[in-house]
């Protein structure tokens, strides 16, 4: 199979294309990369989801209006990616653009993703799968993170968990996200999959270069590398709740968006210079995840998203690991850093499409495994009987 996947994260920045082609040998799935490509959103469209967002108020009409144009952009993505496919594909995997994810007391009461579906169908003339995360939220799941489904294969391709530094025995390997959110997924011998998420990577990074750099992004973490951390804002921000809080949990921009932020700063009760919000931040993107790191007692820690390319935060979160975990980037798997995200998302459509399921109950803590998405046109797109579970995913070039 030749599926599309695409990818707009919590950092609604542009949307990751990529193009994979999924062969099964036996309890292997073999996954070629055929491309990747990322489009970015036009600064207009970023300012229409960034009003649409938590804590802003809306309307029905704007949320309309911006669903459609989002399918729009998708469905441009999504001919990329068949290009890229060598202009045949056998379904595109659309997930949206995550704009509310509704959490009451540590559940998931609901989540909403925009793009219109069946625009993108209509363009490419082959089945859209989308709507991810609901089926895991409706058997009582946190709805996220998906790519743990992703990890767990990848991971075990890749070699079982190394000697841990210092230790005699074994120790889980980490696979991270770093998006506008971080996540960790962490794989050991004889036990479930766990995943979760930490805390913001780049959500509140990005709010304070958009406040005060009118920038949308502190481009290669130079003017963090230019600040001191300050440690009275980091220890207001590292009191959040949400990091003592047990997995399995999820997290977005309903929690950790500018206003949080002003917030803090506000209740810090003296003027902290830009450069030194930003380098506080990336401390407490650091710390957050060093920390869950060394909670699992993790070997190394491979990883990818936007993050990854941020030269300040990767050399503090290797010096936070020397000694314990080493870090590196899912490029030496043969996985784009950059799109490993949308290769994820390819995978959950071959899943689902083989009704297979995608979520990992001991990750988003469902009473099942949910078998995901919503398809476009509607309608089972197949007639094959269910396929056994891969053991492994093996890339190759």
């Amino acid at each position: 199979m030749k599926i599309v996947g695409l990818m707009s994260g919590t950092s609604y920045d542009g949307v990751d294309v990529v193009a994979a082609e999924f062969t099964r040998e036996g309890e292997t799935l073999r996954l070629r990369p055929l491309g990747h490509r990322s489009l970015d959103y036009p600064d207009d469209l970023r300012a229409e989801i960034g009003a649409l967002l938590p804590p802003a108020a809306t309307t029905i009409e704007a949320v309309c209006r911006l669903d459609n144009r989002l399918g729009e952009v998708f469905a441009e993505a999504a001919a990329l990616g068949v290009e890229l496919a060598g202009g045949v594909a056998d379904a595109v995997v659309s997930p949206g653009q995550t704009v509310f994810h509704w959490v009451e007391a540590g559940r998931v009461r609901g989540t909403l993703q925009l793009g219109a579906p069946a625009r993108v169908a209509a363009r490419v003339g082959v089945p859209v799968l989308h709507d991810l995360r609901s089926a895991d939220v409706a058997a009582g799941g946190q709805g996220a993170p998906l790519v743990p489904a992703f990890d767990a294969l990848l991971l075990d391709a890749a070699g079982g968990p190394r000697t841990a530094i210092g230790s005699g025995g074994t120790a889980p390997r980490a696979a991270l996200n770093l998006g506008g959110i971080a996540n960790l997924t962490l794989v050991a011998p004889g036990a479930p999959v766990l995943g979760y998420d930490v805390g913001p990577a780049n959500a509140l990074l990005d709010a304070a270069a958009r406040r005060f750099l009118d920038r949308p992004c502190d481009l290669d973490g130079a003017r963090a590398a230019a600040g001191r951390v300050h440690q009275g804002l980091l220890a207001l921000l590292l009191a959040e709740p949400y990091y003592a809080a047990a997995p399995p949990k999820s997290t977005g921009k309903e929690l950790f968006h500018g206003g949080y932020l002003d917030d803090r700063l506000a209740a810090l009760g003296e003027p902290v210079a830009s450069d030194d919000v930003l380098a506080t931040l990336t401390e407490l993107t650091a710390r957050t995840v060093a920390d869950a790191c060394d909670r699992h007692g993790v070997t190394e820690v491979i990883a990818a998203g936007g993050g990854v390319r941020n030269p300040t935060l990767r050399a503090r979160l290797a010096a936070l690991g020397e000694g314990r975990w080493r870090l590196r980037t899912t490029d030496e798997l043969g996985v784009p850093a950059q799109a490993k995200e949308a290769y994820a998302f390819a995978l959950l459509g071959w899943l689902s499409w083989h009704g297979l399921p995608g979520a990992i109950p001991s990750v988003t803590g469902a009473s099942r495994a949910a078998v995901l998405g919503s398809w476009t046109p509607s309608g089972p797109p197949f007639t094959a009987t269910q396929a056994d579970p891969p053991r492994r995913l093996v890339v190759t070039p």
